[in-house]
């Protein structure tokens, strides 16, 4: 028996034999080619070319030259933003696309990725309002009166590299806020979903935005380490893993580009002792395994009071269980299969890792039912887990949570720090200020009070090893610029 899958037999894009380079869709120098391989199926649904170091040297120069001599840098910000308004009306009518293509390519539920589709214009409207207003130049006074202006000038070149997972809104959060900016970008999508980058080419090629401004190359690893120390490189922009963010810092530090990351994490929910289930379940338990579990933010970890461990593990078990698993363009499925063979691989080997140390199952740890195809996992909850075992300490990226007991709430909190990761957290209560005092004490870039929220008008990102400066909000444009203080003697 199969999931009878209904995924389409093609992604909605027009050159994937090419890259867009210099507002061009150029042939590759090679003859590599990149499987998109459906997650549901395990069938290629479409290739796309693979850039080889060839293609970056013509994607950086093009990217330079646009920078160093082109029209982009030296327009007004009012004229930048209006041309990346452009783009997000025309990401817009690509909104029907733009989910099926993420659900086609990583196995997300297609009503999940409508839903969050949206993100792209959203991104590309606030940074091309935001760029129009934003104070680029400071004018002060040296104690002796001299005027001094401190001015905001675009960095350069970037690199942006994304991840598979949520491929085209961590890309848009790069990409608007470093075109808001001035800078000139070459992006480098993750090799298993190339799709979404190519559908933001179209929509730029189509706004008119002058050429060698934003690239495309699609690669692998080798390719894109060659893409981070390329000298003509000024910045990288990085979301991913934790290991390969520090490899990329390392690069970079040799000639001190400057850098952005956005990394791992292992996020903790604090259930307080006079938190009601009822109003817990309704945001823990879709963001404990969105996207079954592929995303850097999921509240991994569930932290109760040692008083109510069995009532709230039942209640989030009972939840759990219910879950439709099955075919992602189903729109009423909640969870679909996870994005690679390798992932599945990489899952079965934590939940394996949790019973040899002793965390007890409580739910799940195989393959449903029903499915001989399709890289699926149950959703899986432990209970009893202990702060030294490994599904409590390393990032899973698959639907494990681990629920942890604490003693009281300076136990809850050394227990939600004692990670070497810090990008998101939660805190439930009846008493929000109370909660506000308890996200005070975590250690990670941003929490929830009563839920989970992630706001592309907010800054995003992490403390520790879940990485370095900040993604969306205000905060998210400030990456992108250097500053220069110009003195009137």
């Amino acid at each position: 028996m199969s999931a009878v899958p209904q995924t389409p037999a093609e992604l909605p894009v027009k050159s994937p034999e090419c890259f867009f380079i210099n507002g061009k869709w150029e042939k590759p120098s090679s003859n590599g080619k990149l499987d998109v391989i459906s997650p549901v199926t395990e069938q290629v649904v479409m290739q796309f070319a693979e850039a080889s170091p060839a293609d970056v040297d013509k994607a950086v120069a093009a990217a330079r030259a646009a920078f160093d001599t082109g029209p982009w840098p030296r327009m007004s910000a009012q004229e930048r933003g209006q041309a990346l308004l452009k783009v997000a009306e025309l990401l817009k009518a690509r909104l029907p696309d733009l989910a099926s293509t993420w659900t086609t390519q990583v196995g997300a539920p297609i009503s999940l990725t409508t839903y969050l589709s949206g993100q792209p214009p959203e991104l590309f409207e606030y940074y091309g309002t935001l760029i129009q207003s934003y104070p680029l130049i400071d004018e002060r006074r040296t104690d002796h009166g001299e005027l001094v202006r401190v001015v905001k000038e675009p960095v350069g070149v970037c690199a942006a590299i994304t991840p598979w997972n949520a491929p085209l809104v961590l890309l848009c959060y790069k990409v608007s806020a470093a075109l808001a900016a001035g800078c000139t970008i070459v992006a480098k999508p993750a090799p298993e979903t190339p799709a979404d980058a190519y559908i933001l080419a179209e929509c730029i090629e189509a706004a008119g935005l002058p050429p060698g401004v934003f690239n495309v190359i699609p690669a692998g690893r080798e390719t894109g380490d060659y893409l981070i120390r390329h000298p003509g490189v000024d910045k990288i922009s990085f979301t991913g893993s934790t290991a390969a963010g520090k490899h990329i810092a390392a690069a970079a530090a040799e000639r001190l580009a400057r850098t952005s990351f956005e990394l791992g994490g292992k996020s903790a929910a604090i259930i307080l002792e006079d938190a009601d289930v009822s109003k817990v379940l309704p945001s823990l338990v879709p963001f404990s395994m969105p996207i079954t579990g592929q995303v850097c933010f999921s509240l991994t970890r569930v932290l109760v009071p040692q008083s109510r461990k069995q009532e709230l593990t039942d209640a989030y078990v009972g939840a759990i269980s219910g879950m439709k698993v099955g075919d992602p363009m189903d729109p009423a499925t909640q969870m679909g299969p996870l994005a690679m063979q390798r992932q599945l691989t990489r899952v079965q080997g934590y939940i394996a890792k949790g019973k040899d140390e002793g965390a007890k199952l409580a739910l799940g740890g195989g393959r449903p039912k029903g499915f001989d195809r399709g890289w699926f996992v149950e959703p899986t909850v432990f209970m009893d887990v202990q702060q030294s075992m490994t599904i409590a300490r390393e990032e899973i990226f698959g639907p494990v949570v681990s629920f942890i007991s604490y003693k009281d709430e300076d136990d809850a909190v050394q227990k939600a720090n004692d990670t070497i990761y810090g990008l998101h957290g939660a805190v439930y209560t009846q008493d929000p200020e109370h909660g506000y005092q308890i996200a005070r004490r975590v250690r990670s870039g941003s929490v929830t009070v009563n839920g989970l929220i992630v706001d592309p008008k907010m800054p995003f990102g992490g403390f520790k090893q879940s990485g370095t400066g900040r993604e969306g909000g205000i905060e998210g444009l400030e990456p992108y610029f250097e500053l220069k203080t110009i003195y009137f003697a």
